[in-house]
């Protein structure tokens, strides 16, 4: 088993950031648009909300669903593919967040609660769909499993972030539509045909950019001294 949840859950690599633009809220990756959800008109930012977690408000659940709800289905969704497992996995991400804000004051907050939600939606499909396999999230994972460090050689938080540093590295240097293609299917999970729609491209013209995309990243792990 490869260390992808080491390398795309437990550290906050894609700086992810959320704009209110007319009716859609907007996420951006180093200024680049990878996903646009249609969203209400009015939206509070990110400190305001976080302060009512400081207050112990609940309307700072109800803020940060408006604002993050989206994007937090469409993630868990496309790991669980059910609407009732997807709605408790929300549930519990938002319980879990407020217990832990106060302490934490996450920063950015989409990546925070982002990842809380892929961590417990993976936890709970592991548990339920352990045989039977999930056709949306395991093709993701299966096409990536042989081009990340193992466990074995990702040991350390600091190798792990070292592993993070590589990858965005090599997302640096990936064109503006390819790194969309990339961080799509694999930070969102989309299928192959939700990517067409969005870029405009065929299915297959999409799986032949993402094969290449997955050798030309292992020969960057490789070049790098990293042991896959």
């Amino acid at each position: 088993m490869k260390s992808l949840d080491i390398l795309f859950l437990d550290i906050q690599f894609f700086m992810l950031k959320i704009l209110k633009i007319k009716n859609y809220y907007v996420v951006f990756y180093n200024k680049i648009v990878v996903y646009k959800l249609k969203g209400g008109k009015q939206m509070m930012e990110d400190d305001k909300i976080i302060e009512l977690f400081f207050l112990r408000s609940e309307r700072a659940i109800y803020e940060l669903n408006k604002k993050y709800g989206r994007i937090c289905y469409k993630i868990s969704y496309n790991i669980l593919n059910n609407i009732e497992d997807t709605e408790e996995c929300i549930n519990e991400s938002y319980f879990g967040i407020w217990n832990k804000i106060p302490p934490e004051k996450p920063n950015p907050l989409i990546a925070y609660i982002c990842k809380v939600v892929r961590n417990i939606s993976l936890k709970l499909y592991y548990k339920k769909c352990a045989i039977k396999r999930n056709n949306k999230y395991n093709s993701s994972f299966d096409e990536i499993g042989d081009i990340f460090p193992s466990k074995e050689t990702v040991e350390t938080e600091f190798q792990a972030k070292e592993a993070v540093e590589i990858i965005e590295e090599f997302l640096e240097k990936l064109s503006k539509e390819n790194r969309i293609i990339f961080l799509r299917r694999y930070w969102f999970l989309d299928s192959y045909a939700d990517i067409s729609k969005y870029i405009g491209l065929s299915e297959k013209n999409i799986s032949v950019r993402l094969t290449r995309m997955r050798k030309q990243i292992k020969k960057h792990f490789l070049k790098r001294g990293v042991i896959i």
